[in-house]
């Protein structure tokens, strides 16, 4: 059998299983493919990538529309319905619509979805809704000015507020605002949860994660496979706040300024995450809770990623990855089908670590 490129599994063909390949092996089903299409950003999050950024793959490395169409197509056999494309930030990759277009109309495909910062939706989002996006994940750490830019490093919270507005113009079937829950940051989080009263938006707090640590050097070879990393953590677990503090919190704070508690919701947004909503008593919208850390939702994971440079990845916090790039570049769907039944076959029925080796920009959000 070839050495498999650093980074990568080998794919074993005749150690594959034939079997119900819509399912892992722990009887999860596995229906959901998140796509990073650039590793390129054009913020420099404090909780993604260093102030520096990260050294980017060149772009004969990142895979191209048409071989992801085709890893697509492949994995439609496989049982995936829904997709969300992701970054880095996706709108900065040119024809982000365009692509969204070709995978939308690959038979079996339900939906499309996308993760942006927002800065780019009053440009981009007519056209995504045009070619099949459905629903749309907008990152929102903070409603004060200054912190977004200390955040983001080169956002600004104008433009992320405009990007929201032009997603609920444009006619997508859900909103949602993503927020990272970071101790040190302070954040306003009952001015956060206050968006959903007034208009669709489900907003949503995710546990502070450990991805990636800027002391990490990407170290890329020449032939382009995942990388390697030199890793020298420096992430805490201080920074976390549990869910259950959270939500607490919020709940309190929403009595104070009488809205009453947070109230469990007997809906949730469409959508395939695995966020616990509640909401404020007559709230247009819902606010979520991701327990990452707190409370492993592993047991119902449905969902496998690709990065930017053709890996796949079965965990996010799993640094194990199955290179597909090679596969593609060689136009080999016998090769593809092996790889994906390969990450479905070593898909961990949990991540018992803490921390990666690539940031989340890397990874695909």
């Amino acid at each position: 059998m070839d050495a498999a490129p650093q980074g990568c599994a080998v794919v074993d063909r005749d150690a594959v299983a034939r079997r119900d390949v819509s399912r892992d092996t722990f009887g999860r089903t596995i229906d959901y493919l998140r796509i990073a299409i650039t590793d390129r950003c054009n913020y420099r999050c404090v909780y993604c990538m260093p102030a520096e950024g990260v050294r980017f793959k060149p772009h004969e490395q990142i895979l191209t529309f048409e071989q992801i169409e085709r890893f697509v197509r492949v994995a439609a056999g496989y049982g995936i319905r829904h997709l969300r494309l992701t970054g880095g930030e996706p709108l900065v990759r040119r024809g982000v619509a365009e692509l969204a277009g070709m995978l939308s109309a690959i038979p079996g495909i339900e939906d499309i979805s996308i993760t942006t910062n927002g800065a780019l939706l009053p440009r981009y989002a007519r056209d995504l809704v045009a070619n099949g996006v459905s629903k749309v994940n907008i990152s929102l750490d903070t409603l004060d000015a200054q912190v977004f830019r200390d955040v983001s490093r080169l956002g600004s919270l104008d433009e992320a507020l405009a990007g929201i507005d032009a997603a609920l113009e444009a006619g997508f079937s859900t909103v949602k605002i993503n927020t990272v829950a970071v101790r040190a940051l302070h954040q306003d989080f009952l001015g956060l949860a206050r968006m959903s009263l007034d208009r669709p938006l489900h907003v949503r707090f995710i546990e502070y994660m450990p991805i990636g640590d800027e002391d990490m050097q990407l170290d890329t070879d020449e032939q382009g496979s995942c990388g390697t990393f030199k890793d020298v953590s420096t992430w805490s677990m201080e920074d976390t706040i549990p869910t259950d503090e959270l939500r607490a919190a919020i709940s309190a704070a929403g009595e104070r300024a009488g809205l009453g508690p947070l109230l469990k919701a007997d809906r949730r947004p469409d959508g395939h995450g695995p966020a616990d909503y509640w909401h404020f008593a007559g709230a247009q919208g819902t606010v979520g809770f991701i327990s990452a850390m707190s409370n492993h939702f592993c047991a119902s994971c449905n969902r496998l990623r690709l990065t930017a440079d053709g890996c796949l990845r079965p965990c996010l916090f799993s640094d194990v990855e199955v290179n597909v790039r090679d596969a593609l570049v060689a136009g080999d769907d016998d090769a593809l089908r092996a790889a994906f039944e390969q990450a479905l076959r070593i898909k961990p029925d949990a991540h018992h670590t803490a921390g990666t080796e690539r940031y989340m920009s890397q990874i695909g959000g």
